[in-house]
């Protein structure tokens, strides 16, 4: 049976299409700085081999710090954010956390690498559903999936596999080692509710037992009256204290994640041709302007443009 987390992320990837690309693979000597910021892509770092440092400047839910990472390691930055990797612990200075210093030279051969080299690979990924923004709501800013996680059994194979690609030729890196990655961030995804370096999102939640239930049943249940007091009665908690521990491991407010769940659940049913009376109702809107306001809101699109932008992908996909 899955736990909730395996539960919850598999239904966050249901309907995405996970696209990855390779940007560099190679490996760093000396003093250097590397960074996948300022190109409005989310992105990936995964450790060949040695060790080094991730800069995180503060954001709007965390104070700034940095981070050791070692071979094995790999981060998941689902936004364009501010931050490089080092070999010094100490951040760079206010302004420069995103500059690119050194040059990245091909991948020694396996056990003959510098004691102060780093092997890199790094690249980019996205969703391809246009549901990009909503899953984005429901997951941190950044995620750590680490080599020695007893949960990463799955992922430390899927490791080894990228590092053999890497290793094939240095000149022309595979094409495989993106397709890996995004395998990569599934398992990581799966691991999350067991990752101590989470930062606050919805997986947090999945640690609390008293938060968990309500999170699957929402899930399985987004038609449902899922109002604060409902939901502060079914955690056994009075209002005011529910809506302060769920902002607080969530960092949004429990109605909001009601709301990107209907939301995800009535795009899948549009995708599909549903109709967005039909959609409205199976997600608990009985006004089907209200729910027309809220999808556009999350999507960006009127349910219908959505459902016709949904219909052209297919008959392009079948031609």
């Amino acid at each position: 049976m899955l736990s909730h987390a395996d539960a919850f992320s598999d239904w966050l990837l249901e309907d995405l299409e996970l696209h990855s690309t390779l940007f560099h693979v190679g490996q760093y000597c000396g003093a250097w700085q590397a960074s996948t910021s300022g190109h409005r892509r989310a992105s990936f770092h995964v450790v060949l081999h040695g060790s080094c440092w991730l800069h995180l400047p503060a954001g709007t839910t965390r104070r700034a710090h940095s981070v050791a990472l070692a071979a094995g390691d790999a981060v998941f930055l689902l936004n364009d954010q501010p931050h490089c990797l080092s070999p010094d612990p100490q951040p760079p200075a206010p302004g420069r956390e995103s500059v690119r210093d050194g040059q990245m030279t091909p991948l020694d051969a396996p056990g003959q690498e510098a004691s102060d080299s780093l092997g890199l690979a790094c690249g980019f990924f996205e969703f391809k559903s246009g549901l990009d923004d909503l899953v984005l709501g429901l997951l941190p800013d950044h995620v750590i999936a680490r080599h020695d996680q007893p949960t990463q059994h799955g992922a430390r194979q899927i490791f080894e596999l990228i590092r053999a690609e890497a290793q094939l030729d240095p000149h022309a890196p595979s094409p495989l080692i993106a397709r890996l990655t995004g395998l990569l961030f599934v398992y990581t995804l799966r691991a999350l509710d067991s990752n101590d370096e989470l930062a606050p999102c919805f997986f947090a939640l999945l640690r609390r037992p008293a938060f968990a239930p309500l999170i699957a049943a929402i899930v399985a249940t987004p038609g449902e009256r899922w109002t604060t007091a409902r939901m502060a009665d079914f955690v056994n908690m009075s209002r005011a204290r529910f809506c302060k521990q769920f902002a607080e491991l969530a960092g949004q407010p429990p109605a909001q994640f009601v709301t990107l769940v209907r939301m995800k659940f009535a795009a899948s049913m549009l995708s599909t041709g549903a109709s967005t009376p039909d959609a409205a109702e199976q997600v608990g809107y009985q006004s089907e302007s209200a729910f027309a306001q809220a999808f556009k809101r999350v999507t960006g699109l009127q349910p219908g443009a959505w459902r016709r932008t949904a219909g052209e992908s297919a008959r392009g996909v079948l031609h």
